[in-house]
């Protein structure tokens, strides 16, 4: 379902600031239509623009989408600096505040936490180290060629004609922006890696369960991954042991083992939770981004076609900026003809193509994280034997309206002490069980964070490098520097090849030492070696035989088949492999793959799970239902073709099931501590066998949620469950059936407390009836899965927290949505939160090496972060309905498309 229009929406808006004024409501005299549109960019004509060598062409089109043309790459840089703050400003200015821990000077007291995490991890500080220390000179004249064109632009603007946001932070606050910095453009890529991070998540939830769970059930709640089913990435070729070059056949085992030392303790760390809420999205098995490419050989045009569409959190202004720049002349001195996605505050282009190359990008999920028990006492920690000092900093975090805060940072060799910044974390490393040393030395453990992200890298001059690299060779040399986040990078070329490789900086780990718990931090054999996964050893791949490419998460190469671990935990890859399924089905059938076909692809939303779980549910015999009232519902998957479409009732009724099984099977045996935040599961009243609403989707306590509730948690539903469903099936009897704790666990059992496989499917379909009811009403006829799946965009910062007003003006929906959970259309939902989107391709390319110009793309939102801008969201609904805009790329072709030109001049 569409936004309401923009003409209706501007209607009401005046309609309330009428209203608001009468009133006399203090916005009133903020707000008035004036304040909307002084912020809307100039974006025809000439300005001035200093330091410019030569004038710079400046053509929208009728998106809003700039590229520009120069003759120099500091010309260029320094004007994608002005017009993107022309655009996105506020996006630009919350994002260095956040990766600098300086939010509480935005928005006051309800950040200091947020900072004092992020001071803790001093993101800003390592990037400041990367720009002194490690970048390219070069690098670094780019950097501050941006830099002075978004200073440039500030220096003319302010207030509300920065952005709307502005007129109500100084009305709260007084607060005005700082000048730009190159380091704020840096510290960025930490923000990146953060979200992108690996297993770090997995490892906390596997030592939360072990105060419940046996290692034998959480290794049924991990499995391995399926390789003689879903395949890896890169299929062929391991490490030759004499060389350390990928591609040679050789046999090496990799690090396989759980460390005993710490079984017995994990416990002590059972109430760790991340700290940090998702910037780009949320993490979790099943959430990543699709990618995948075809030689001509196989495509209609003759030449390969690559697509990509990163699964990211729903932001608006979107997280993606969409930007050409094009040197007039292409020469060594001006290398630069680049198209593509960029971030707003980020010189440069991150995905996307030039005169010669395409390139796509999808998280490689390396494990580049890991937590260490430390042993502490309040100056010292306990390593070898020794109390060693802390190396500790002292952060002030100043705060708008209220008193500033000092915090004291600690760090060990493992990395910063991420315990000192939560209460729950240092109660339980007060309360840990300590067996040495022997008289109590320290209190309890800590918790360090050792992470890649945290070493200066030079990240920065990879983005650089892609954007002008003109073949494999050159590309790989660029993807040696990209340290973190790592990724998966593929990639095309004009002549024909097709190639991918990953990069990324990844630990060589201990012998034995598989990075799947946490460490004790007190024993150096536990250590990280300081050694890394040589570049030349990472996996690649040209021109492979079967003549495609597809990378979405999953494991990079066959772990037997290399002798480097590069992460425990992968995506179990039920979207890889539909993908991998629909190319080789169609090149089964007529050998050749169109730009409609990929598109096709990227808009595929069959359930996986529903594939394997319907057939039992369809044999399920209702019982006691008084006019088949479950039965009409169970009659909905008969004949579903397990498409997710936003019309289907089918698949809104699955997936209500899907959620309840995982509910039943696995809730109430999980440990609390893995319920998720908000969550809040009501018993239905006395006499009705569904529940009234599932989740309230608002925080609650533990006393207004009950006892019961309390005690249960909810699997997300991705698909690593799917394997472990898939597991059990076959197997009716299988204990996770069972519906009763009391006999799952074992104690006081009863021949009646055991329920099947079968009794379990049953009362999750009469749950699901119930529950759909409520939501949708008792006329299954009229259900669809949109109306649960709904899109609502928010404002990252006034449109979550602002006043009510304010969130009104700055956010935009619902949108029904089609796709789902580990689709290929990745609207992800998390079945322990309700079905709402919470993840989705973030933006959707193809590129047509044959004719860039018949290249398409789109954004989930569009190119202005100014609310009521006509490029605000005037991409969404074509991106819902998962159509794609062209992407124009010659200068012939762009100049016919250009809507509104402006030159900035020197």
């Amino acid at each position: 379902m569409p936004a309401r229009k923009k003409s209706r929406r501007l209607r009401l808006i005046v309609i309330a600031f009428v209203l608001l004024l009468v009133a006399g409501v203090g916005y009133g005299s903020y707000w008035s239509v004036s304040t909307v549109r002084a912020s809307f960019p100039q974006t025809t004509g000439s300005l001035h623009l200093k330091g410019l060598s030569a004038p710079v062409d400046v053509e929208r089109d009728g998106n809003g989408i700039p590229q520009l043309y120069a003759d120099t790459p500091e010309d260029l840089f320094r004007a994608q600096g002005y017009v993107q703050a022309q655009d996105r400003f506020y996006e630009m200015d919350v994002r260095r505040h956040l990766t600098a821990g300086r939010l509480s000077e935005m928005f006051g007291s309800g950040e200091v936490e947020t900072d004092a995490f992020l001071r803790t991890l001093n993101w800003h500080g390592v990037a400041q180290e990367e720009y002194d220390t490690k970048l390219d000179a070069t690098t670094k004249q780019y950097l501050q060629a941006y830099t002075d064109g978004v200073n440039a632009y500030l220096k003319d603007h302010s207030g509300s004609a920065l952005s709307l946001e502005y007129a109500a932070l100084k009305f709260k606050s007084g607060y005005k922006p700082a000048p730009w910095t190159p380091v704020d453009s840096v510290a960025w890529l930490k923000a990146m890696a953060w979200d992108l991070r690996g297993n770090m998540q997995d490892e906390i939830d596997r030592s939360l369960m072990t105060s419940r769970l046996s290692q034998a059930q959480i290794k049924q709640l991990y499995p391995d991954y399926p390789y003689d089913r879903n395949s890896p990435i890169v299929t062929t070729g391991t490490v030759d042991s004499s060389t350390g070059d990928f591609g040679a056949d050789s046999s090496s085992s990799s690090p396989q083992g759980l460390n005993s030392a710490v079984d017995s303790q994990l416990a002590g760390i059972s109430q760790i939770v991340d700290q940090m809420p998702a910037l780009l999205g949320p993490n979790g098995t099943g959430i990543g981004s699709n990618s995948w490419v075809v030689s001509g050989k196989y495509t209609t045009t003759g030449e390969p076609l690559l697509a990509n569409d990163p699964h990211l959190a729903p932001e608006l202004p979107s997280v993606w900026y969409q930007m050409g720049l094009h040197c007039r002349t292409v020469s060594n001195a001006c290398p630069y003809d680049v198209t593509g996605y960029t971030f707003s505050g980020m010189p440069g282009v991150i995905i996307g193509h030039n005169q010669d190359i395409a390139w796509g990008m999808t998280n490689l999920g390396a494990d580049v994280t890991d937590l260490y028990l430390e042993k502490v006492t309040a100056n010292t920690y306990l390593y070898d034997g020794k109390q060693v000092p802390f190396k500790t900093r002292r952060e002030t975090i100043k705060v708008a309206g209220g008193k500033s805060r000092t915090i004291t940072v600690r760090e060990t060799n493992n990395g910063p002490l991420i315990s000192d910044r939560d209460d729950q974390a240092r109660a339980v490393g007060e309360t840990a069980p300590v067996s040495d040393p022997p008289g109590g030395v320290n209190s309890g453990y800590a918790v360090a964070l050792k992470w890649t992200a945290l070493m200066p890298s030079k990240t920065m001059d990879a983005v650089f490098e892609l954007d002008r690299a003109t073949d494999f060779d050159k590309f790989r040399q660029a993807a040696r520097d990209f340290a973190v986040p790592s990724q998966n990078l593929i990639y095309a070329d004009t002549k024909g090849n097709i190639g991918y490789q990953a990069p990324g900086l990844v630990p060589i780990r201990p012998a034995g030492d598989d990075g799947a718990w946490p460490e004790p931090g007190w024993d150096s054999k536990y250590a990280w070696t300081d050694r890394y996964v040589p570049f030349k050893a990472m996996p690649y791949e040209y021109n492979p035989p079967q003549g495609y490419i597809v990378t979405a998460n999953q494991p990079v190469v066959d772990q037997d088949k290399y002798p480097y671990l590069l992460s425990a935990d992968w995506d179990y890859g039920t979207r890889s492999q539909r993908i991998n399924d629909l190319i080789a089905s169609k090149i089964k059938d007529n050998g050749k793959i169109s730009m409609d076909d990929m598109q096709s692809m990227q808009n595929d939303d069959s359930s996986e799970i529903a594939k394997l779980l319907v057939p039992y549910l369809l044999k399920v015999d209702i019982t006691n239902d008084k006019g088949d009232y479950v039965k009409d519902a169970q009659q909905l998957l008969q004949g579903w073709d397990y498409n997710q479409d936003s019309d289907s009732a089918a698949a809104a009724y699955f997936n209500a099931v899907w959620r309840n099984v995982l509910k039943l099977a696995f809730g109430n045996k999980l440990p609390k501590e893995l319920r998720p935040k908000g969550q809040c599961l009501r018993v239905p009243p006395a006499g009705q066998t569904g529940p009234v609403d599932d989740l309230s989707g608002q925080a609650k306590t533990v006393e207004e949620c009950g006892e019961r509730d309390a005690d249960e948690a909810q699997p997300d539903g991705g698909d690593r469950w799917f394997e472990v469903v898939r597991d059990i099936l076959p197997d009716s009897d299988n204990p996770w059936w069972t519906m009763s704790t009391t006999a799952f666990f074992g104690s006081d059992t009863k021949k009646s407390d055991h329920s099947t496989r079968d009794q379990l499917l049953a009362q999750a379909m009469k749950d699901a009836r119930y529950e759909l009811t409520a939501k949708l009403g008792k006329d299954i006829d009229t259900w669809s899965w949109g109306r649960l799946h709904k899109l609502d965009l928010k404002n990252q910062t006034l449109g979550t927290d602002g006043p009510s007003v304010v969130q009104w003006m700055l956010n935009r929906g619902p949108w029904e949505l089609s796709g789902g959970e580990a689709a290929v259309d990745a609207t992800g939902w998390n079945a322990a939160g309700g079905y709402d989107v919470v993840w989705v391709p973030s933006m959707r390319m193809i590129v047509n090496l044959q004719d860039f110009d018949k290249s398409r793309w789109i954004n989930l939102t569009g190119a202005s972060g100014h609310a009521y801008n006509a490029h605000y969201t005037d991409q969404t609904s074509l991106w819902a309905n998962g159509e794609l805009l062209p992407w124009y790329y010659s200068a012939g072709r762009v100049g016919k498309a250009t809507q509104a030109k402006m030159v900035l001049t020197p």
